[in-house]
């Protein structure tokens, strides 16, 4: 279960201005890859990572609210950041799930307010056939992207770094990207559906107010984040958009996720791959197509950020 919440009621029509924008930036002809959700919502849970999991920052047993550094958990003070093309503005990136989730599934199955509602705190999220969590992959591309940012002069905050026995929660993941005033939020996950399921595709929030979840104000800068960040995923790994989800565009539009309707910052879900397709999780197991992943969504973001 690749989301942060469970399976939508309904899909939403993306907005034309997003299949424009997507349009100007994807290349044609490009080799399948990537999945998404299971249409039936089914939660294969995390497994143990299997051996291809790279190894991630040093856990610790206390959570934090909100992590001081974007740096790796033990790791010392990181240099000053470089001057760059970002320099002055903030990225937060959100790596879906917790490696130690399935570890408290009394906790993380609490329901929270997203505003139009209540959900699970968190899920486990999926894994390959072969026991790679869709927590390490989440882990191992969220930190190549925050170097990436970094090295263009961004500051980079992570939601969480593998420093906390579970979660955070949907909430608190919103709450974070908010409370450090970023110029953009990206959720990093991979999906769990059907074998045959392929490509990666990007989650748009929809225009939703109810309670404390109002999107009017990101609903549109939000679509050319996640417009521009598909357009160069596209480019840069040569997967194709998904193949069972957003018509063939590589974007999809929900007002179900508490992490898009309490977001008050242009936030989207990047979906890489599809776990639980083989092609797929040979993708998304290989180090350096996840480095190109992030070199992907670091473009996207960059260029969003230009304008």
């Amino acid at each position: 279960m690749p989301y942060d919440d469970s399976v939508p009621p309904t899909r939403r029509a993306r907005p034309l201005l997003v299949a424009a924008a997507l349009a100007a930036l994807c290349l044609t002809a490009v080799v399948g890859c990537g999945g998404a959700q299971d249409p039936a919502g089914t939660d294969t849970g995390a497994a143990k990572p299997g051996p291809e999991a790279e190894a991630t920052a040093s856990a610790s047993t206390s959570p934090s609210a909100i992590p001081t550094e974007s740096r790796p958990s033990g790791a010392a003070p990181t240099a000053p950041l470089p001057q760059g093309p970002l320099t002055g503005r903030t990225v937060v990136i959100d790596p879906g799930h917790n490696p130690r989730n399935r570890e408290h599934t009394e906790e993380i199955n609490q329901q929270v307010d997203i505003g139009t509602g209540r959900k699970e705190c968190d899920t486990t999220g999926t894994s390959t056939d072969a026991g790679y969590a869709e927590a390490r992959f989440t882990l191992d591309v969220s930190h190549r992207l925050r170097e990436l940012l970094r090295a263009q002069g961004a500051r980079v905050v992570l939601t969480h770094d593998d420093d906390r026995p579970f979660g955070p929660c949907i909430d608190e993941r919103a709450r974070i990207g908010n409370e450090a005033k970023a110029d953009a939020v990206v959720s990093v996950h991979a999906d769990g559906s059907a074998v045959g399921n392929r490509g990666f595709h990007v989650i748009l929030p929809a225009a939703v107010k109810g309670g404390g979840a109002d999107t009017s104000k990101i609903v549109k800068s939000s679509a050319d984040l996640g417009a521009r960040i598909a357009g160069h995923f596209v480019r840069t790994t040569g997967s194709a958009p998904s193949n069972y989800i957003g018509g063939g565009t590589g974007l999809d539009t929900r007002g179900d996720l508490g992490g898009l309707n309490l977001s008050t910052a242009p936030k989207v879900f990047v979906e890489c791959g599809n776990m639980r397709d083989p092609k797929d999780a040979a993708l998304l197991t290989d180090a350096g197509w996840r480095q190109k992943a992030a070199q992907g969504m670091a473009d996207g973001i960059a260029a969003y950020l230009k304008g």
